[in-house]
Formats: structure tokens, sequence, C-alpha cells
């Protein structure tokens, strides 16, 4: 007879930076909150988060180790990007994710829900038996000849013809492939498993896809894999928990909604994109907020108009602002939607095109790319999209269609489902 739901444990392997590990910790507290144990096993660097959460940790490296990634230029290239986090943050994770399974594992009542980058959950699926479900936050992650994903380098248009899309994408796994597949399959080998051929589809576990964004955001296509359900954002943005900054919610109640300024909580090279946000809303003599943890990427002598805090929960901020200049990822995407504000993206790496693709799709912002990330551009950008009334009324229906306690409860249903099979 197969467990109960309260009898289960999951374990929940969460990588990356806080835009990836926050909607993790929503589903987690939203998981526990239905009677299961929950632990998030990511970096070491989140923990006070996740114990703060009221959820159980454990880490995949150390402090050290997530701020030497983080402080990999090759983060931010379009095209290095991918090969920095497979060499200096997926490669080493796989015996870790292997034994904190073996550690934390229940049998029969143990279930694992792995993010985009948690390859090794599949290994674990195999040794220990335990069901996977893959959770990926952005479209991105499905590879399709229909509507592809907007990817920095490649070359094939979205109106070229499918078999021209097919075959862009079988390069695009063959380069994959080789960045990834020799370290896991030592992994693999070591452990007496055969080897992986593919990798485009093998991060999509056979127990079941959760996409946690809407159909609306990213429309599925025939190809996506058929075990894929979507939900919708999780928006866990450390409100209640991370308390606003009094002297930030002065400030918005000081006078106009002012514009946001994030290039993302990772990014620690950020001074050329704030210097030239400073300059942008002098020339357009508006308010300012500049959100970032790395002090030194701040411009000195702000004038009293423009103020820096090292964060805030953007479900406290964004519904108070004008619009939002950030970096494109998709839980930053996510909060603004719902706020209802227009968006300016400048697109660096990883999902951050695609995400750009979809603002524009929806009619609810534009972007510059980094190299036209100038105050002058950054200015007309700003002017133009606060300015066009279609753009803010477009905005403002976006987040009509929010329904974050549904998305919620439909994802752990989907989870459930899977731990009653």
């Amino acid at each position: 007879m197969p467990p109960t739901t309260a009898q289960v444990r999951i374990l929940i392997y969460a990588m990356g930076s806080a835009g990836d590990v926050h909607p993790f910790v929503g589903v987690g507290r939203a998981l526990q909150a239905r009677g299961h144990e929950v632990f998030i096993v990511t970096s070491a660097f989140f923990e006070d988060l996740v114990r703060r959460a009221g959820l159980g940790f454990r880490a995949m490296g150390t402090v050290a180790d997530f701020e030497r990634v983080q402080g990999d230029p090759h983060l931010w290239h379009p095209r290095k990007a991918l090969p920095s986090v497979i060499k200096n943050a997926v490669d080493p994770s796989y015996e870790m994710i292997l034994e904190t399974a073996k550690e934390l594992h229940l049998p029969g009542k143990t279930l694992i829900l792995a993010s985009s980058l948690a390859w090794a959950t599949m290994t674990v699926r195999e040794l220990l038996g335990i069901p996977v479900i893959s959770v990926h936050l952005a479209p991105s992650l499905f590879v399709s000849s229909y509507r592809q994903p907007v990817l920095h380098g490649a070359p094939v248009p979205q109106a070229a013809p499918r078999f021209m899309k097919s075959i862009q994408w079988w390069a695009a796994g063959k380069v994959v492939d080789f960045h990834v597949l020799p370290s896991l399959n030592r992994f693999r080998k070591d452990h007496g498993l055969a080897p992986v051929r593919g990798m485009l589809q093998g991060w999509h576990s056979p127990d079941r896809v959760i996409a946690l964004f809407p159909e609306w955001f990213g429309p599925p296509q025939p190809d996506w894999p058929a075990q894929t359900r979507l939900t919708g954002f999780p928006l866990f943005d450390e409100a209640g928990i991370r308390e606003l900054p009094r002297e930030l919610d002065d400030f918005l109640n000081d006078g106009d909604p002012p514009v946001i300024f994030t290039p993302g909580s990772a990014m620690d090279r950020g001074y050329q994109f704030f210097e030239e946000a400073v300059k942008a809303l002098q020339l357009l003599g508006k308010r300012g907020v500049l959100l970032s943890r790395f002090a030194d990427t701040i411009p000195a002598d702000l004038p009293a108009s423009i103020r820096h805090f090292t964060y805030a929960p953007f479900s406290q901020v964004l519904p108070r602002a004008a619009a939002l200049v950030y970096h494109g990822g998709v839980g930053t995407c996510a909060q603004t939607l719902q706020a209802g504000i227009p968006h300016l993206v400048q697109p660096m790496a990883h999902d951050q095109l695609d995400t750009l693709s979809r603002v524009r799709d929806l009619g609810v912002g534009t972007g510059l790319h980094p190299h036209q990330f100038k105050a002058k551009r950054v200015a007309l950008a700003l002017e133009k999209i606060l300015d066009d009334v279609s753009v803010k009324r477009r905005a403002v229906e976006i987040s009509r269609n929010f329904q974050p306690k549904r998305w919620m409860e439909e994802t752990c249903q989907l989870v459930e489902e899977i731990l009653q099979e």
C-alpha cells in the first residue's frame, strides 16, 4: 500500500542564484503547509533564508564556492555562460546530490523536485528508485521547432521552416553534450550506470515535468515532453521574512513613483549599468531606486532623487514604481507583470533574451542590449514606455491574469499525484 502524502519526505534541489532558489523556497513552504517534510538542498549561501522560511536545509558547497561561481566574468557572457556554469557549479554537484539523497532517503516515502541544473537527480532516480519531478522556471528550457526559445547565438529565426529549427537544435544538442556528457558519464560509470546519450531532453524527468509559468506567458508547444504540466509563477520574494527597509518605504511615499533599476542579485559587475541609469534618470528628471547587494557597483554621491538599497521584496516595491529596468530574469519578470508596470529589459545571457521576447509578445515593454545601454538610449526607451498608454494598459490587463494561490495549489497537487502513484 503506497504511503499517504503526509508521510512523504520531499527533497528540493535548487541550483543557481537567488532568482533560481526563491521559487523553490516558495514551493517548499506550500508543500510543508500541506503536511510534507521538506528539505531544500542548495548552496550554503542560502542557509539563513531557508531556515528562516522554516524548511529543512542541506548544503551543496560552501559560501566561498558560491561566490567563486558568481565572480566568474564569463557568467554573464552570452556564449561562455553555460560552459562556465557547467564547469564551476554543475559538475561539482553530482556527488553532493547523490550523497544528500542517500542520507535523507526514506525508502518508498521520498520524492525529489529537481531544478533545471540538478542533472545528477536522474542518476539518483536510477540508483535509489526515488521519483523525480523536473521543475523548470522558464519556457527557454524547452527546445521546440514550433515557437522556439530565443537564445543568444541561435542563427535560425522564429519564422524559419520547422526543419531548419530542428537542425539547429540537433547542432545545439551536440554542443551541450560536448560540455556536459564527459563529466556526467564519468560520474554515472563510477556508480555502475550506462552513459547518457543526449542532454537536451535528458534534463526532463520521465516521471513528471512541472513548468512554473502560466500558459499565456509560455504557451506549450506540440513537441514539448508529454509529461509536462504548466501551473504558474511561484512569486516568493522573502516578503514576510525580510522587512521592507523603512528608508525605502519613506522614499516611495515621498514623491512620484520612481523607476527601479536592478541587474540581478548575482551581478557583481553592474557599475556601468548603474552609472548609465543615474544619467538617464537625470536626463528625464525622474526619481529612481537602485537595487544591488554590491555597494561598490553604485556610483558615489547620488542625488537626493536617487537612492540605493541592497534588497527589497519586489511585491512591496514594484506596485509603487513607474517601471522596472532589469536583466530579464524570469522571476523578476513575473513580479513586474504582477505589478502591472512597464518593463525595460537589458538581456545579457542565459534565458534573458527569451524573457525579452515574451515581454515584447505581451506588449508590456521593450529592451536594450548591453552595448546599447547608454544614458540617452535608456532615457528615450523609458520615456517611450512611460508615455505609451497602450503599454500601460496592457501591463494592467496582464496583471489581472495573476492567480498565485490557485497556481501554487495546482503545483502542490501535481506533486502529490506522483506521491499517490
